[in-house]
């Protein structure tokens, strides 16, 4: 009970740190219903509700909460869209995403996480939430295209793959930059062309792949 308590509070923190910047009072909703401390480390479990990344293993982190909402607010979603994320990762942005579209689809290229990250959200109730083992091809073109995309791993460019997969009038959020430093950035596809809109300065792992940075040499 004192367990319980404790982790209570500290997610009426978060939320309440996170309400000076976040305006999207459904984003606040959602990241207070999600337990993100189900989806780190056991080890790290204590550090649950700060507002910092987590190591998940792999090479891999759970993205600062603050981060995960400014990405989710950004998207502008309506309660409708199927969003595509690119980067599970330990399923954490697709669970709030869940509560706030009618479907996700998520790839993530580490097999392990994936498989991880899948059962987690299954056995957490996300049913409206797929998760895929990442292919050559950036994205998931079967189920699009989307009204939303948010990549949760640094490019150096915006790539024409997801671009291709967003439908009219539909947001990408995608952190764009060096390995190092990354704007995150909201683009729009309008009749016109993208719109882009610099929503500020991030730090992300890259985007491997086709799309993002070179594969490591094995």
């Amino acid at each position: 009970m004192a367990e319980t308590k404790a982790v209570e509070r500290a997610r009426h923190a978060l939320i309440s740190e996170l309400s000076r910047e976040i305006t999207d009072a459904r984003v606040l909703q959602a990241i207070g219903r999600v337990p993100r401390e189900s989806f780190v480390p056991e080890e790290a479990r204590r550090f649950a509700y700060e507002n910092r990344p987590l190591p998940i293993g792999e090479g891999q982190t759970i993205s600062q909460p603050l981060i995960v909402a400014l990405m989710t607010q950004a998207l502008q979603l309506r309660g409708g869209e199927t969003v595509l994320e690119v980067g599970t990762g330990s399923g954490y942005q697709a669970a709030v995403l869940s509560l706030l579209a009618a479907r996700v689809v998520s790839v993530e290229r580490i097999p392990r996480l994936a498989d991880r990250a899948g059962r987690l959200l299954a056995d957490l109730g996300y049913s409206n939430v797929e998760v895929h083992l990442a292919g050559e091809r950036a994205g998931w073109p079967e189920s699009g295209p989307y009204k939303a995309i948010i990549v949760t791993a640094a490019s150096p460019e915006i790539p024409v793959e997801l671009l291709d997969q967003l439908a009219l009038g539909g947001r990408l959020v995608i952190p764009v930059g060096s390995r190092t430093l990354q704007e995150l950035v909201r683009i729009v596809k309008t009749a016109r062309g993208a719109e882009r809109h610099n929503l500020g300065p991030c730090r992300f792992v890259p985007l491997l792949g086709r799309s993002g940075w070179p594969e490591p040499a094995s």
